[in-house]
């Protein structure tokens, strides 16, 4: 097991074995699928807000709704590493995902998820997945998307719809989960 330390604590990195799930099940492509393995009962994009202050309710809201979900377990958080954002731990082994992207992949929890990430060019705090240990649910948002794909039980989704500080949309599967008014690179 590799661990690295941070905060006054180690904590787990993850291996491909941690990700077989999603990588073994995400074609490239537009459609939801290509973001999140079809294991779920709902699906939904939730757009990027275009405010510094929107982007702390937008990032409260998400956590808040998976914390909800998923309590008393642990979490993974996934850094994608592209040369130019904060990967929290840049000396750790990283798992392969999606179209070849490398991230590094840390077992934490919703705190470290606002936390970790400096500011920088990347969008708002978030990690760009999260998922529990139970793979109860799926949040990652692609290199070059503005928006994010999340898969789950229909409860969770449809309260990500419902949120009035969210900009989500429900998305079927084999759908293009590109929201309408948004360009997916």
């Amino acid at each position: 097991m590799v661990e690295r330390a941070r905060d006054g604590r180690a904590w787990r990195i993850g291996t491909e074995a941690d990700v077989a799930w999603i990588t073994s099940s995400t074609p490239r492509g537009r459609a939801i699928t290509s973001a999140i393995p079809p294991v779920f009962e709902a699906y939904a994009t939730v757009v990027f807000p275009e405010t510094a202050e929107a982007w702390d309710r937008h990032a409260r809201a998400i956590l808040t709704l998976l914390s909800e979900q998923s309590t008393d377990q642990r979490w993974w958080l996934g850094y994608l590493d592209t040369g130019a954002h904060d990967i929290v731990f840049p000396d750790a082994p990283k798992v392969t995902m999606y179209a070849g992207w490398h991230y590094v992949l840390v077992e934490a929890g919703p705190a470290q998820a606002t936390t970790w990430r400096r500011s920088g060019p990347w969008p708002g705090p978030l990690p760009n997945v999260l998922f529990p240990a139970d793979h109860s649910w799926l949040v990652s948002t692609l290199w070059d998307d503005d928006w994010t794909c999340i898969g789950g039980p229909v409860e969770l989704i449809s309260r990500f719809a419902c949120h009035p500080d969210l900009e989500a949309r429900l998305v079927a599967l084999g759908e293009d989960a590109t929201p309408p008014g948004h360009q997916a690179v």
